[in-house]
């Protein structure tokens, strides 16, 4: 369990540069609040206390202005931004680290009984305002642009926006653009959400940085060679990975 709200709070850190501590985390963001009180009504309805599940669940929707059914099953490292408005039915399944922002709704069609709400898979992004409607899968690593109506398949690392839903974005990765990637996660960023068909300067001016960084990380290898074939044993040290920066920071926080 304590494993469990440590990753809650971890990925609050990780995609949203205002949070400052632990302590504001926990009893300021209604996204973490929700997620949590989710938790433990969604245990609840497994253990078939629908009643007190659904009463815990009412309970967190007036405190947090994001109504969750106690049925729906939600991966790890799930993270709602600002929170208010958030809507997710009985039968919506959710993958690990997605990220949703206010106002979205992952709702139903239908009033069959079954099947009736979307599928998110790992790492999914949906924008403000977003309508993600019936029994449809989103793909891996998918995009779902703000304010957009979506009510069919969106396959694996798309971006999708407008009235209905249409995709705008899905293509392979270019050299240059795999070399940026591999940089940026060697240093511990994610630029998330951003893509070439929604241009911004900022991403823009990091796709220079990364790609100077790349030079210089080639350039430093090749003189720690060359330093190497004439005796001398120098090696460039690993940089430590996100996890572990994150990890010493929260606990330098928490003291």
């Amino acid at each position: 369990m304590f494993e469990r709200i440590r990753e809650d709070i971890n990925c609050v850190f990780e995609r949203d540069p205002a949070a400052r501590s632990v302590f504001e985390v926990m009893i300021s963001y209604p996204g973490f609040h929700a997620i949590r009180i989710h938790r433990l009504s969604h245990w609840l309805w497994r253990l078939r206390l629908r009643l007190l599940a659904r009463v815990l669940s009412a309970l967190g929707r007036w405190i947090t202005g994001v109504e969750i059914h106690p049925a729906a099953v939600i991966g790890r490292r799930f993270f709602i931004d600002h929170g208010m408005g958030v809507v997710i039915g009985e039968t919506t399944r959710i993958g690990d680290d997605c990220t949703l922002y206010h106002g979205v709704t992952l709702g139903g069609t239908s009033w069959e009984k079954g099947k009736r709400h979307p599928t998110l898979e790992s790492d999914v992004v949906v924008g403000a305002g977003a309508k993600v409607l019936g029994p449809i899968t989103i793909g891996r690593g998918a995009r779902v642009g703000s304010n957009a109506v979506v009510v069919k398949d969106v396959p694996e690392g798309a971006t999708v926006v407008g009235i209905p839903g249409h995709i705008v974005g899905q293509r392979q990765l270019s050299d240059r653009e795999q070399q940026r990637h591999a940089i940026a996660k060697k240093i511990g960023f994610d630029a998330y959400g951003t893509t070439q068909d929604m241009p911004d300067p900022v991403a823009r001016a990091i796709d220079c940085m990364l790609d100077h960084m790349h030079v210089l990380d080639s350039r430093n290898e090749k003189i720690c060679e060359a330093l190497n074939r004439l005796g001398e044993k120098l090696e460039l040290p690993e940089l430590p990975p996100c996890e572990a920066l994150i990890d010493d920071d929260l606990e330098a926080k928490g003291k």
